[in-house]
Formats: structure tokens, sequence, C-alpha cells
């Protein structure tokens, strides 16, 4: 009886220390590493009793949201985004820590025939080929859409693809794959192999590959720095280096 009192009177001091030393997390996320987050959050959640909430956008418009006064606790973001926020008393000093890079590839339609892109000439001929050709738009601030219009404008075929551009403002580009809006769609690995009805072909050749690398930063108003920090060490942990494999990643 004593034994089983104990216990419970424990237990409810145990659910009481979390709840008084829990936090509410608030994440911003460039899109292409929202599903890493997104698959270590709820151990993060179970582990720490923290409770997380992921928002994603392009990381154009995440900078301007930031810029504009929009809370976060901790930011996703390219290197050079976060350093401008920091110059600017948004991201807290020090900070920062490199989180990923993630390389552009092409996808089609789950089922459909798989073009060569294995050189420069082969990729363009594939381009060319297509009936609608998808990527982020890249007045969206989309990193990959702005790289692929200055890629294209230098392959001298900017205004070929123009004709058969479906730009997408955000979001997984490859659905407009399934959707039949396009058959060749050209955006980050990782968000690629997030829709389901999408194939990746591979990625864009190394000569004009282009890495995005992502890093997170903590706010220098973060509500509970001690628990945004505890989210950093997650999402650079051994758990989100073995993950960042399966979400088409690299380590940074």
């Amino acid at each position: 009886m004593r034994k089983t009192l104990f216990t419970t009177l424990a237990s409810s001091a145990l659910i009481v220390c979390l709840s008084a030393s829990a936090a509410e997390i608030k994440v911003l996320t460039a899109g292409a590493f929202k599903p890493v987050v997104t698959a270590l959050v709820p151990d993060f959640e179970k582990q720490t009793g923290h409770k997380v909430t992921v928002e994603n956008d392009t990381a154009g418009a995440l900078t301007k949201r930031v810029a504009g006064g929009e809370a976060f606790d901790l930011l996703v973001l390219t290197p050079a985004a976060l350093v401008a926020l920091t110059k600017s008393g948004k991201v807290a000093e020090g900070s920062s820590k490199q989180l990923a890079r993630v390389a552009i590839g092409v996808a089609v339609k789950k089922g459909a025939t798989t073009p060569d892109i294995g050189t420069v000439a082969a990729f363009q001929s594939a381009l060319l080929a297509a009936r609608a050709v998808a990527y982020i738009d890249p007045a969206a601030g989309g990193s990959s859409g702005i790289y692929l219009t200055q890629l294209f404008a230098k392959m001298g075929i900017a205004d070929r693809i123009k004709a058969k551009a479906v730009l997408v403002p955000g979001g997984l580009v490859a659905q407009r794959l399934v959707n039949d809006e396009a058959d060749i769609a050209i955006h980050q690995i990782s968000e690629i192999l997030a829709v389901p009805g999408a194939t990746l072909v591979g990625p864009i050749p190394a000569e004009i590959q282009n890495y995005t690398v992502y890093a997170a930063g903590i706010s220098a108003a973060a509500r509970d720095p001690a628990a945004a920090r505890a989210l950093l060490d997650t999402l650079s942990g051994p758990a989100a280096r073995e993950l960042l494999k399966v979400k088409g990643m690299e380590g940074p």
C-alpha cells in the first residue's frame, strides 16, 4: 500500500516537474529540411515534454516573414540568410549551426519513362523535349528556382523553358507530376522523395549542380533558449545524420 502510494506520488511529481519545465517551440523551416524536422520532433517531444510546432515556406519568404517581425524560436534557413538576420538582431549571435546540404534532382511521374540526364547535353535535351517543366517560382524566393532560372539563361534555353514552365509558389514541386500538370519536375532531392507518386531520376549533372546548405539559428527573443538549443542539438545529432541519408540529403 505504501509502495503503491509512493509510486503514485513520485509519478505525479514527475509529471508536475515536466509540465513546469515544458516549453513551446515554434520552428520556421525552409521546405527542403521540413521532412527531417517533422521526423525527429515526435521523439524529441516524448523525451523532453516540450511541444513543437513546425511551419515551412521558401527561404526567401521566411526571411521576409522574420524580418517583418514574425516570432519564432528556431529558424532553419541558408547560412547567408541567417547571417543577415543575426546582424539585424533577429537571430541570437553565435547560435547558428550548419545542418545539411541537398542537391537538385529531376523527377518524373511514377511509371513514366525516365529520361537520360547523365550529361549536360542530355539534361538539356530532356527539358526541351518535355511538354511542361515544373520548378519553384523564383519570385517566391525558393533557392532552387532562383538557381534554375539563372542556369537556363546560361544554357541559352530560358525563353524555350519559360514557354512550358509550371512555376510553383512553394511546397512540393513534384506533386505537379502526380496531377499531370508537368512531365518533368526539378527540385531539391529531399522534396522529390517526399512525393509518393513521383520517381527520382537522379541529380542534375555535376558540372551544373547546385547544393543548398541549411543551417539553424535560435531567435534572439526565444521564449525558452535552452529548449530551442536542445532541439537544435537534436537536429544536428547522430539520429539526424542517419535520417539525412534516407531523406535524400547529406551532412554539412
